[in-house]
C-alpha cells in the first residue's frame, strides 16, 4: 500500500470572483447620461446596442502553480517535508509488514499470540492513520499560503490583462464540470492561462527553477495541475 502522505491535496476553492474587475470596469466608461450633457430633444430616446461580450477562460491553479513563484516555492515545500514523508513510508511498511505476517502466519500462532499481533497491528495503524492526517493538515495549510500569497499578486495582473484584452468576463476553470458550472470550453480559443503565468514570471522576476534529473521526484503539485477535460466530447483538440 503507498503511503497515503503522497496523496496529499490541496483545496483551493473553484471559483475566484475579481470583483475589482467589475468595479474598475464600471469606473472606466462612463455612462451616457453622465458623459453628454443633458439637451432637451422631442425624439425617441436613442438605444444602445451593447458591443460584443469576449469571454475568456483561466484555471487559476495551473496559473498560481505552474509560475516559476509558485514551481519554486513547491520544490521548497517538498523538500522541508522529504523527512516526514520519509519517516510515514518507514511505519507504513511496518504495518504492512505485521498485515503479510498475520496474513501468512496467523492460522499457525496460538490464540494469546494471534491476539497480541491483531493489537499491535490496530494500535500501529491508528498511529499511522493520525500521522498521516497531521501531515496532510500541514502540509495543506502551507500549500494555501503559497497560493493565496501568489494569489494577491496575481489577481490585479488578470484584471489588468483582461481590461486590456477586451475581456468582458474572466471564468475560473480549475476544477471540470459539474463541480465547475463550466461544461465546455475550447481553450486554444479563450484560454489566458498561458499568457497570465507568462506575464506573472515576468512580474515577479522569479527564474526558472532547473528541471529536476531523471528519477528525480516531482515537486509536491495541487490538483487540477492540467487543465481539466470537460465531461462531453470535444470537436476539436483536447485542452492543454
Amino acid at each position: 500500500m503507498k503511503s497515503k502522505f503522497m496523496t496529499v491535496l490541496l483545496a483551493i476553492a473553484a471559483t475566484f470572483t475579481f470583483s475589482a474587475f467589475a468595479q474598475t470596469g464600471s469606473a472606466a466608461t462612463p455612462t451616457s447620461a453622465a458623459a453628454a450633457p443633458s439637451t432637451p430633444s422631442s425624439s425617441a430616446p436613442a438605444t444602445t446596442t451593447p458591443g460584443p461580450t469576449k469571454v475568456g477562460t483561466i484555471n487559476i491553479q495551473d496559473a498560481i502553480f505552474a509560475s516559476n513563484e509558485g514551481r519554486r516555492d513547491m520544490e521548497t515545500l517538498q523538500t522541508k517535508y522529504a523527512p516526514k514523508q520519509a519517516e510515514l513510508k518507514n511505519q507504513n511498511d511496518e504495518l504492512e509488514s505485521l498485515k503479510k505476517q498475520l496474513s501468512t502466519q496467523g492460522d499457525k500462532l496460538n490464540e494469546e499470540a494471534a491476539a497480541t499481533l491483531k493489537k499491535q497491528i490496530d494500535s500501529k495503524q491508528k498511529s499511522f492513520d493520525r500521522s498521516v492526517q497531521d501531515a496532510q493538515e500541514e502540509v495543506g495549510n502551507q500549500q494555501q499560503e503559497i497560493a493565496s500569497r501568489i494569489l494577491s499578486k496575481m489577481a490585479p495582473m488578470i484584471v489588468k490583462f483582461s481590461q486590456e484584452n477586451g475581456y468582458t468576463l474572466i471564468i475560473d476553470t480549475s476544477k471540470p464540470w459539474p463541480q465547475s458550472p463550466v461544461l465546455w470550453w475550447n481553450p486554444d480559443v479563450v484560454d489566458i492561462t498561458k499568457n497570465v503565468i507568462e506575464a506573472y514570471n515576468v512580474q515577479s522576476g522569479v527564474a526558472a527553477p532547473p528541471t529536476p534529473a531523471s528519477g528525480t521526484k516531482p515537486a509536491v503539485r495541487a490538483p487540477g495541475a492540467t487543465t481539466p477535460k470537460p465531461a462531453t466530447p470535444k470537436p476539436t483538440e483536447p485542452p492543454k
